[in-house]
């Protein structure tokens, strides 16, 4: 089944990874999430504006997610994660997770440096083993877009050391995220409107 469970919409305007039947449990045993991840992909669209307007500390993607999602109930959330051995407490920080909801985890990647992806990736990992997430969700952008972004003339804010598709697949293929189960979508160029 798998990425069949998603829309056809979602199907024809992302591109779509799981591991480890990330679909599956998100449909089953988190309907709520599964349908508000499907409404917030349903209803993005890339505007030209948030390409040309430069800067920024968060991405208008971000924040566009950000407050789609927290308009539903997630929030940013910060683990206070530690082991103890023995007599012995050992701190294991986690960074926050961008959106979280009932064991959750959604990161936006828009554009970060590319080592974020390795960030995000251990934080699943670590919150997956310490059964405070079930599945880890990535929203970035494809490689496809470059050609929008070198029209726009903003090509050289999104360069090849960025986060974006390519980036990422080959450090989840290579391992990263071990036995968390995630879920990743790529926005695409038929997503990007120009009137807004």
């Amino acid at each position: 089944m798998g990425v069949a469970l998603l829309p056809q919409f979602i199907l024809e305007n992302y591109e779509v990874h799981e591991w480890k039947h990330s679909c599956a449990i998100l449909n089953a045993d988190f309907p709520d999430e599964w349908n508000d991840l499907i409404a917030l992909l349903s209803h993005f669209r890339l505007c030209k504006s948030w390409i040309a307007e430069g800067g920024g500390r968060k991405s208008k993607v971000s924040e566009e997610i950000d407050r789609f999602l927290y308009g539903r109930g997630w929030l940013e959330k910060k683990f206070d994660t530690s082991f103890k051995v023995d007599e012995t407490l050992l701190e294991s920080p986690t960074h926050k997770v961008d959106c979280y909801k009932n064991r959750i985890a959604v990161e936006i990647e828009w554009n970060n440096k590319d080592p974020f992806f390795d960030r995000d990736l251990n934080n699943f990992r670590l919150l997956f083993d310490l059964r405070a997430i079930s599945v880890g969700v990535i929203i970035t952008r494809c490689d496809n877009l470059q050609k929008i972004f070198d029209h726009l003339e903003r090509g050289k804010s999104y360069g090849a050391s960025t986060t974006h598709m390519s980036k990422l697949l080959p450090r989840i293929e290579g391992g990263s995220g071990s036995g968390c189960p995630i879920l990743v979508f790529g926005i695409t160029e038929s997503l990007y409107n120009e009137n807004c």
